[in-house]
Order: structure tokens, then C-alpha cells, then sequence
């Protein structure tokens, strides 16, 4: 009886099982193998990573929070005897997988510590997702990251108000510094001023000179001539031309 015999070609990102009379054989690497049509059979599995959608799911934050969690996760085959031989459907086992990380992870947090660090919680639940021992399926999950978090609505506006509160209150805070900074160079002023009254002098006539007045009253006598003479000479000319008076 003649043996009837073919070739099968698997390409460099894959990997083929093949099983003799039903017995798992061995594993094919890349290229292109000869084998019986009768009795040699192959499972071709794809090594590339792939990428797997969990849905959100309710679930209770340790505080009694309802929020909504879907994942994305990274994964890929790495051993393909195991992937073919120990279930039917892997990515089905990997998905509840997923899905029991992150109810674990998800119900020991707080539901603020979920907003403030979105991706600490996709590392969680990788690390939840391990601990599940994904390698007995023949995979490795590479990343797990968290695509959306959905609060109920009163939780989204009290977390809106908690945040406009904290901006708020920097904003006075920032405000007054502002003010304390303004009084503290103010007080150094009044300190120079009283320690130093021609400075008070030199500011007077640098007002003087920039302002359009032809009359300017002081507060307060000036006594000294020379001073005296400062001030008229800083004070404004008239730019108006001078007119003959009628005889």
C-alpha cells in the first residue's frame, strides 16, 4: 500500500503541533515539513501578541462604590503544546481570568485611589491576573491596562465639586502670598522712608515731575531752600506761548 504524503508550511510567526495517530507528536518550527496524510494531523497556533477587550463590569470599591472597569490586555502564546492540549478555548479561560483580577483588585481599593491612579490599577490587575497562573493555559499576559472607569452620576458630580474646591482653594492661596508679598514691601518701604526722609523728598519730586499739575500741595512744610528750589524747578512749564496783554 503506498504511503501518501504531502508538506505543510508554517511560517516564521507561527508554530504547528502536529500528532501521529492521534498522540501529540512534536512541534514544528518554521518552514516546510513533509508528513501523512493519514495519520499525521496539525494544530497551528499564531505566536504574535494579540490583544484581548474585557468589557466593564460592575464592581464595588472597598468603600461601597458601584464603578465600572473595562481592561485591555496584552498577551500571547508561549508554549504551544500546552495552549492546544490543556482547554478548549484559552482566550475564554483568560477573559474570566481577567475579569476575577479585577474584581479583586478593584474591591480592595478606595474609589478615589481609582481616579487619582488609573494605571497603578492596570498594574494590579496584571499582577492579580499572575497570581492565576495564566503560563498552565500556555500564555503569558503582558500588560493589562484599564481603557475606562464609569461612576454613577452623583459620585462623578461630588468628585467634580471635590476638585473645583481644591482649585479653589489654591487660587486664594496663591492670592493671598500675593497680598502678604505686597504688605511686606510695603512695610519695608515705611521702614526706609522713616529711616531715610529724603528719600521721601527724592520720591515727591520724582512725582512732581511726572505729573501735568501747575500746583502741587504738600502735606507739609519745606523749609529748606535748596529743597524748595528743587521742587520749583521740577515743576511743569506752561507750553502755552505767552500773549500780548491790550494796552
Amino acid at each position: 500500500m503506498r504511503i501518501r504524503r504531502t508538506y505543510l508550511t508554517v511560517l516564521e510567526y507561527q508554530r504547528a503541533v502536529r500528532f501521529h495517530d492521534g498522540r501529540l507528536s512534536r512541534v514544528l518550527e518554521p518552514g516546510r515539513h513533509r508528513y501523512q496524510v493519514r495519520r499525521d494531523s496539525h494544530v497551528t497556533v499564531d505566536l504574535r501578541p494579540r490583544m484581548l477587550t474585557v468589557p466593564g463590569q460592575e464592581i464595588l470599591t472597598s468603600d461601597g462604590v458601584g464603578v465600572r472597569v473595562s481592561l485591555l490586555a496584552r498577551w500571547k502564546i508561549t508554549s504551544p503544546t500546552v495552549y492546544v492540549s490543556a482547554s478548549t478555548s484559552a482566550e475564554v479561560e483568560l477573559y474570566a481570568l481577567l475579569q476575577v483580577a479585577a474584581r479583586q483588585t478593584v474591591g480592595e481599593r478606595a474609589a478615589e485611589s481609582i481616579v487619582t491612579d488609573r494605571s497603578a490599577l492596570g498594574q494590579a490587575v496584571l499582577t492579580a491576573a499572575l497570581a492565576l497562573e495564566p503560563a498552565r493555559l500556555g500564555i503569558e499576559v503582558e500588560l493589562v491596562d484599564v481603557r475606562d472607569v464609569m461612576f454613577p452620576g452623583e459620585v462623578r458630580r461630588a468628585f467634580s465639586q471635590v476638585v473645583l474646591a481644591r482649585e479653589e482653594a489654591r487660587a486664594n492661596l496663591e492670592r493671598a502670598r500675593g497680598e502678604v508679598a505686597a504688605m511686606r514691601a510695603l512695610a519695608n518701604a515705611a521702614r526706609m522712608a522713616r529711616g531715610n526722609p529724603e528719600l521721601m523728598t527724592l520720591r515727591t519730586l520724582q512725582t512732581i515731575a511726572e505729573s501735568n499739575a501747575s500746583v502741587v500741595v504738600l502735606p507739609g512744610a519745606v523749609t529748606a531752600p535748596a529743597t524748595q528750589a528743587a521742587i520749583i524747578d521740577a515743576l511743569p512749564t506752561d507750553p502755552r506761548p505767552a500773549t500780548d496783554q491790550p494796552g
